[in-house]
């Protein structure tokens, strides 16, 4: 079943679970109640509606749903497992790798959830083959990233892994080139595609690049900025590589 739950994607919340529940399109493995939930209309509405599509309802203690939702903060007594069946573990993508040219982002501590989402949003519009989303260090695709994604996340093609420095070395080792993209880079991103089996790097919203990724790169490139202006929106930059890369 481990291939199976790195396809299902977590949401949380009482508004967020109801419009996933409402979203015929979307396919629901289980609903998540906390057992002190007080009775209230929109609970009952989630259960209606998972009766209706036949999704499974369990119960659990307020910790065990914290455990589930990972923001028991936040979750108000409510979870929903999202079945996306083209998110994939970084084991079964390059298990299923063929070698064909391929164009991947990395997302490098992308602590903003909004900018996640946009940055999804940019992936899957331009086409993007993959999207290695690390565990660590990046922000939890939580409502706010699925909100910002305008739905495109649960279609997003998903590479999840624990530590984005070892997953781009065991890409490497099947032939993908790895392109930090940073401001201080000599070379432009419109100078060319690096090679048909690329992974862009988008780093942290302020810091850029980790010093543990940008030491793993075979190229290093820029976006030319005008008018003193420093950098761009992460998003902004994930669709100028999607479309300048496409073939």
């Amino acid at each position: 079943m481990a291939g199976f739950f790195d396809q299902v994607l977590t949401v949380y919340g009482r508004k967020p679970a109801l419009e996933v529940l409402q979203d015929a399109s979307l396919t629901c493995y289980r609903l998540h109640f906390a057992d002190s939930n007080k009775p209230a209309a929109i609970l009952e509405q989630m259960r209606e509606l998972a009766r209706q599509r036949d999704i499974e309802i369990l119960v659990h203690s307020k910790r065990e749903l914290s455990r589930i939702s990972r923001k028991g903060s936040q979750d108000q007594g409510v979870a929903v497992d999202v079945h996306c069946p083209v998110f994939s573990s970084l084991d079964d993508f390059l298990a299923k790798d063929t070698g064909a040219p391929l164009r991947l982002l990395a997302a490098d501590g992308i602590t903003n959830p909004q900018n996640a989402g946009m940055l999804v949003r940019s992936a899957v519009a331009g086409g993007i083959d993959g999207i290695l989303w690390p565990r660590e260090g990046n922000a939890a695709l939580g409502p706010l990233a699925v909100k910002a994604s305008a739905g495109t996340l649960f279609k997003a093609p998903l590479v999840r892994c624990r530590d984005l420095p070892d997953a781009l070395g065991a890409c490497q080792q099947q032939g993908f080139q790895v392109c930090v993209l940073d401001g201080n880079a000599e070379r432009s991103l419109f100078d060319g595609s690096p090679g048909d089996r690329v992974i862009y790097v988008l780093g942290n919203e302020t810091d850029g690049p980790s010093d543990a990724v940008t030491a793993l790169a075979d190229e290093q490139r820029r976006i030319p900025m005008q008018n003193g202006v420093e950098s761009l929106n992460v998003a902004v930059t994930a669709a100028l590589i999607a479309y300048l890369t496409a073939g």
